[in-house]
């Protein structure tokens, strides 16, 4: 279980989260929707450890974050602004990420690179945003991560790969994971999510 108690975040003196408090479980998939500024990503940066809150506690599976843990141990992101290597293929990417926890084998990355429809040896710096996407997509699920959070996932995704991404959630849901997508697209909530929460400066509402 991932616990949110009074989470607080401030930047530039704008208080981005406020007493943000719940309980999120494995096995679900959660929707987050709110305008530009809401707080969907800060909430999401917070769970995966990149920023440190100003108050309340973030606890995962018993282990409060920043204090018995640095990161969650096993979490897949995609977040703004995501880095990939131009001068290597998506294969090639994810097998030099592998070696920071050397868990997943060249099977798994194979089978996540078909999973998002990226079967080629084309290097990433002659991708397409959309190409760009699928492989970020691949790198969140890679090592079968149980704490899964996706920001905008089906953003610049023709059909097929929305009906593709679509697909990944509701397995990696069926495999146990915890996922968490901030969208600004409707039919991205109703299609996948389990629950639908509203993030509205700063305040997380249950639909």
């Amino acid at each position: 279980m991932i616990q949110l108690k009074n989470v607080n975040k401030t930047i530039a003196s704008r208080q981005i989260l406020k007493d943000v408090t719940y309980d999120f479980e494995y096995g679900k998939v959660y929707g987050l929707y709110g305008v530009n500024g809401s707080g969907k990503t800060m909430l999401m940066r917070a769970i995966s450890g990149l920023i440190v809150i100003d108050g309340g506690k973030i606890i995962i599976d018993g282990k409060e974050l920043h204090k018995d843990i640095s990161f969650p141990p096993n979490a897949g992101i995609v977040i703004e602004n995501m880095s990939l290597l131009p001068k290597y293929n998506a294969f090639d990417n994810l097998k030099i990420l592998s070696g920071i926890k050397k868990i997943a084998t060249d099977d798994d990355i194979r089978r996540s690179l078909k999973r998002v429809g990226l079967d080629t040896d084309v290097k990433v710096k002659k991708y397409s945003l959309g190409m760009r996407q699928r492989l970020n997509i691949a790198q969140a699920i890679f090592e079968k991560q149980n704490i899964i959070l996706l920001d905008e996932p089906t953003n610049a995704l023709d059909d097929e790969g929305v009906k593709l991404i679509y697909d990944i959630i509701r397995e990696e849901k069926e495999r146990g994971a915890f996922v968490m997508m901030a969208t600004h697209h409707k039919e991205d909530l109703s299609e996948v999510c389990d629950k639908i929460l509203n993030v509205s400066e700063g305040k997380l509402l249950e639909k």
